[in-house]
């Protein structure tokens, strides 16, 4: 089975789209919170069809997630008791609560890191709104967060090139059973301790 492959594919014939910076964005926005894709598997292809585009792609991503980001927020800080039911049904509950204790405990450092976490930002989002993180730093922290995540793909992926392309290809099912493996891995781990 290589699904991974099929998706990179896939993701490099949408990079030649005249809207793919549209559906980017669209992307960028839902996953910070609510939908479960990250936009890295569309911003890695992007960057790599596009190379001088890399950049332009990366300040999308950033933008829009921060912006759905804020979105996450407000669910967390207006209607946390709707979207509780829904965290507990995606399995997210726990991951959520270790959010809320973090946020307690350190705030503004959490949110800056989330962007690298193999936790959903979502998670993060609407759990710093259902704690009363100032909205401000909040922002901030997305912004350096989730900004350096991108803008260090779109950097990799453009940078290396055509010349990586084809390591990539050959690799790219091996790499992404790897990275679920780890996140199940980290996922046990976490549950553990």
């Amino acid at each position: 089975m290589h699904p991974f492959s099929w998706l990179y594919v896939r993701m490099l014939l949408w990079a030649g789209h005249p809207r793919a910076p549209w559906y980017l964005g669209t992307l960028s926005f839902a996953e910070s919170s609510f939908f479960p894709i990250p936009p890295d598997v569309m911003l890695a292809p992007m960057s790599l069809a596009r190379p001088q585009r890399a950049m332009w792609y990366a300040t999308v991503t950033t933008l829009a997630s921060v912006a759905g980001g804020v979105l996450g927020y407000f669910i967390g800080y207006f209607a946390l008791s709707l979207v509780e039911p829904w965290i507990q049904t995606a399995g997210q509950y726990d991951a959520y609560q270790q959010a809320r204790d973090w946020f307690a405990d350190w705030g503004f450092w959490v949110v800056l890191l989330a962007g690298f976490s193999p936790i959903p930002y979502k998670v993060f989002t609407i759990a710093a709104g259902a704690m009363g993180v100032g909205l401000l730093p909040f922002i901030v922290a997305s912004l350096v967060g989730r900004g350096s995540r991108f803008f260090a793909v779109a950097g990799l992926v453009s940078w290396g090139g055509p010349k990586v392309e084809p390591l990539l290809r050959a690799w790219i099912d091996r790499l992404g059973w790897a990275t679920v493996a780890l996140l199940v891995f980290g996922y046990v781990i976490y549950q553990v301790l």
